[in-house]
């Protein structure tokens, strides 16, 4: 026997004879709360009705793993007309869908997705800003680009205008070659330093809200990860349930997925490692050890995520022991490079003489 839920109830069946049926109330509103916790992944209570006491039961969708085992099935035979239900209901119980799932809390790992993004525009703004701040304020002291960098530079910049209030802040005794700006264009190059400043502040922030949402969120994810990559890894699957249902050489290509198509559509390399690479273990490793490493990062980040998304309890630091052991059983099983095959035939010889 099979089970099939539609949206108007739920039936028991064996080929394609219903067997039993649990219909739901002529009601939009109580459809559309049975629809909305289908949709989260629960199971109704009519489903529970159904299959007590039976054994051997199948399902027809994964959602119901726990009654039975998930199987295909055709349940096209089972219309909603033969049960009194018309578009009219099924159409005011979609309504009533998209509005309940629409005012549901959002999930935090949701609004990280977010974050992360919007941290990338700030960064992306950021390097803009600040390459138009060096070639302009670089007119009038080229040399302060040696002695600041990034929001100091943009802070000097701000505060003083003119570099001899730099050159004192700083206590440096130099001559400078650059050439003098006019006042108007000072106030519009420390406007610019002004606005870049703020950015830089707006970064810091974001970083350490992210950094916190990723600790209170996925505490397993973060341990075997840390925060940054974290959220990097959340960002691209696109939510922490996603990310927890990918299988690992998914999880392993996730932020190389230019290099994968240009793999795939001119037989090029294929890349190793995606965003991942961003962990100290990766890409202080040898290049010929990255590839085992970052799959056995990515098992455990794997397994890290469905910890965090299913509620388990905390096995971070556990994970990410295994984790270091197999790093150490990498390095000390591929300490050198694979040697390169010989080419057995040498290069291709070509004859230029003419045949007589």
């Amino acid at each position: 026997m099979i089970l099939i839920t539609k949206w108007f109830g739920c039936f028991l069946c064996d080929e394609n004879r219903i067997i039993d049926k649990r219909l739901f109330p002529k009601d939009a509103s109580e459809i559309s709360e049975r629809l909305a916790l289908m949709q989260r992944g629960g199971t109704l209570p009519e489903e529970y009705e159904l299959v007590e006491g039976k054994s051997r039961m199948f399902v027809a969708d994964r959602r119901q793993a726990l009654l039975g085992k998930p199987t295909l099935f055709d349940s096209s035979f089972i219309k909603a007309e033969n049960f009194g239900y018309d578009n009219k209901l099924m159409h005011e119980a979609m309504l009533g869908l998209g509005r309940l799932r629409t005012s549901e809390p959002i999930p935090r790992d949701r609004s990280l997705v977010q974050a992360i993004r919007n941290l990338d525009d700030l960064i992306e703004t950021s390097n803009l800003l600040n390459e138009r701040l060096h070639e302009w304020y670089g007119l009038h002291f080229p040399e302060l680009a040696d002695y600041a960098k990034d929001k100091r530079y943009a802070d000097l910049i701000a505060r003083y205008g003119e570099r001899d209030g730099i050159i004192e802040d700083l206590g440096l005794e130099l001559e400078s070659i650059g050439a003098e700006l006019d006042e108007e264009d000072m106030r519009a190059v420390q406007d610019l330093a002004d606005t870049l400043c703020r950015i830089y502040d707006d970064r810091e922030r974001t970083e350490e809200y992210i950094s916190g949402i990723v600790k209170d969120s996925c505490p397993n994810l973060c341990a075997i990860a840390g925060g940054p990559l974290s959220a990097r890894l959340i960002s691209l699957a696109g939510g922490l349930e996603r990310l927890a249902s990918l299988p690992s050489s998914t999880i392993q290509m996730l932020g190389a997925e230019k290099a994968m198509f240009r793999h795939l559509k001119s037989g090029k390399r294929p890349p190793k490692h995606g965003v991942i690479y961003q962990h100290p273990e990766v890409h202080r490793a040898p290049k010929w050890q990255r590839g085992n490493i970052s799959r056995a990062l990515v098992g455990k980040v794997s397994i890290a995520a469905k910890i965090d998304q299913y509620g388990g309890e905390f096995r971070g630091d556990a994970l990410n022991e295994e984790f270091l052991k197999r790093v150490e059983d990498i390095k000390r099983r591929y300490p050198n490079p694979p040697k390169r095959p010989q080419n057995q035939g040498g290069k291709k010889r070509f004859n230029n003489k003419k045949r007589r």
